[in-house]
């Protein structure tokens, strides 16, 4: 049985899509919910796990790791069922291609972060334009990767790494800021499949232990 605990947050897309990688492992974990918005990751205790104060955490025995690429991969390796990278060596770059540019390209350029530090600045109505104008221009730049490999799903017929990223971005941006999708067929298609997939439902922000009960996101 494996011992594993996540440090995780109901409405972070990073530790959505480590949820999404042990659904599919079939693998059993502790969940332990960090307030992000109380500064809990703030704390001394978190900040030995993870020393820049970020979610997602896994202890796995006496390993410990951060960053949700690093997890993923450390999972893959260690828990080999359901593999989350293709054997093809085309397949596997577009999927770390992908992958990467949701993770350096989109997702931090909205993370609470950087919405709390635009609120400061230039006011609270600046967040939802500036979201949108990112997400726009990382959406349209998916579109254009995926288009030639896409299958059921973002790269053949088969979950791999890229869907596990490509997911919580499209939930958390069509949910928090109600991004018109009209322009991203390919994108809305794969939002659609991922809705049948149990794995992916079952790792959703509002089915967390520690969503609001009064969460519809």
């Amino acid at each position: 049985m494996a011992n594993l605990k996540l440090y995780s947050n109901w409405m972070s897309s990073c530790s959505f899509r480590v949820r999404i990688a042990l659904n599919l492992k079939g693998l059993k974990y502790e969940y332990v919910p960090v307030n992000l918005l109380k500064g809990e990751q703030r704390s001394p205790e978190f900040l030995k796990l993870n020393p820049i104060g970020y979610v997602p955490v896994l202890v796995d025995g006496d390993m410990v790791l951060s960053d949700s690429l690093a997890i993923l991969l450390y999972l893959d390796e260690k828990y080999p069922q359901h593999p989350l990278l293709p054997s093809d060596l085309r397949r596997k770059a577009i999927n770390l291609q992908v992958t990467n540019t949701i993770s350096s390209g989109i997702q931090p350029l909205w993370n609470l972060g950087v919405m709390d530090c635009i609120k400061q600045k230039v006011g609270q109505e600046e967040i939802v334009p500036w979201v949108q104008c990112h997400v726009r221009k990382g959406f349209a730049a998916l579109e254009e990767l995926l288009k030639d490999h896409a299958g059921r799903y973002a790269t053949g017929d088969e979950v791999f790494l890229v869907d596990l990223f490509l997911a919580p971005q499209l939930h958390s941006t069509i949910k928090m800021f109600n991004l018109d999708m009209t322009e991203f067929r390919l994108l809305s298609r794969l939002n659609e499949a991922y809705s049948q997939l149990p794995a992916f439902q079952d790792a959703l922000p509002e089915k967390q232990p520690d969503a609001p009960s009064s969460s519809t996101a």
